[in-house]
């Protein structure tokens, strides 16, 4: 049988059942291939569902204020996902209609090679091979190929490799099978060959490199930060800061201030340390309790039950975790126990 086939008929015996595989709208399509970008399947179904329940087309996501789709989107991480997508929804709307061709998706905010190939295939069935980590890996291994795959002529090359194993009569489900041998067989580690569909067609295992594959060369040494974040509070409220909308990282997002962003802060004493990464960033956060004056400009006061009604970082989320104190969607909501553990706490 063509390995093609071997592949198909292998994904269509039993796949994991992910909600967008139900779907063949391509606004729903396209929010789960967003989502989906260096974040696991598992970790966005919640989100998905959530965000479609709330946003069902893309002109209900067109109209929505960024901070709500933020607030939506928080938790999920790589905030500018959230961003493009409203921006992307606001040009579909104004152009009459969902692009329907590989060109016009990727001229979309926040949409490249991958998306484009992924929505186009799916949603239209045209003949556009996807490549993300779990082809690239699939690639390597059937080809041996020991190639840096960090490099931009590898990732080309195994672009065209993969356009040439692409079944045309099915793109959207060959695109679909080959991501999920990756996904659940070809794995990164202790992969499981004796499961593949194509195992006699792979060249890495015939020689027994599997392991060994694929190569990625480069290597970002994490970058270690250290600060400490203030507990503020006023009666039962807790001072936040809104981060610039010029910022790097999380901009427009509530965070709790930092030691040197509050003159004159009076740090009482240390309630908890929490950890937190973005990409290769190690951040530590020493988190204290301080009493001050909430300076001029970006601070404002919130009740803990108010914080699920804001875009709000995570590193908010950890430390109100880490103190004992709930962020719930209504005063109701939040927990006697821990309401009181954390002020006993900051008291």
């Amino acid at each position: 049988m063509d390995p093609r086939n071997r592949i198909v008929a292998w994904y269509e015996s039993g796949h994991r059942d992910l909600p967008w595989r139900n779907t063949a709208d391509p606004y729903a399509i396209w929010i789960s291939e967003i989502m989906l970008q260096q974040t696991r399947a598992q970790a966005v179904i919640p989100y998905y569902e959530r965000f479609l329940e709330r946003y069902p087309d893309v002109a209900a996501l067109a109209a929505a204020e960024e901070a709500d789709v933020l607030t939506l989107w928080a938790g999920l991480g790589y905030y500018s996902r959230a961003r493009n997508l409203r921006k992307a929804a606001q040009q579909i709307v104004a152009a009459g209609g969902f692009p329907r061709s590989y060109a016009a998706l990727l001229a979309l905010p926040g949409i490249g090679d991958y998306t484009a190939a992924a929505v186009a295939s799916i949603a239209f069935e045209l003949p556009h091979a996807v490549l993300d980590g779990n082809v690239l890996r699939v690639v390597a291994r059937v080809e041996n190929d020991a190639s840096d795959i960090s490099s931009a002529r590898t990732r080309q090359r195994f672009r065209e490799i993969a356009q040439a194993w692409l079944d045309i009569k099915r793109p959207g489900v060959f695109n679909q099978a080959l991501m999920e041998l990756g996904a659940t067989i070809c794995l990164p580690k202790n992969p499981r060959c004796s499961e593949c569909p194509v195992r006699d067609h792979c060249r890495a295992y015939a020689a027994g490199t599997v392991a060994q594959l694929p190569v990625k060369l480069r290597r970002i040494e994490p970058v270690k930060i250290e600060d400490t974040l203030l507990i503020i509070r006023r009666g039962e409220r807790i001072l936040l800061r809104q981060r610039e909308a010029t910022a790097s990282r999380m901009a427009g997002f509530w965070d709790l201030p930092a030691l040197a962003q509050i003159p004159g802060a009076r740090v009482e004493r240390t309630l908890a340390v929490i950890r937190h990464t973005i990409t290769h960033h190690r951040f530590t956060f020493t988190i204290a309790l301080a009493t001050a004056r909430a300076p001029e400009g970006d601070f404002r006061w919130f009740h803990s039950h108010e914080m699920a009604g804001i875009p709000l970082c995570t590193t908010v989320r950890k430390a109100m975790r880490a103190i004992g104190l709930r962020i719930a969607a209504k005063p109701a909501e939040v927990a006697a126990d821990g309401a009181r553990v954390a002020a006993n706490r900051l008291s």
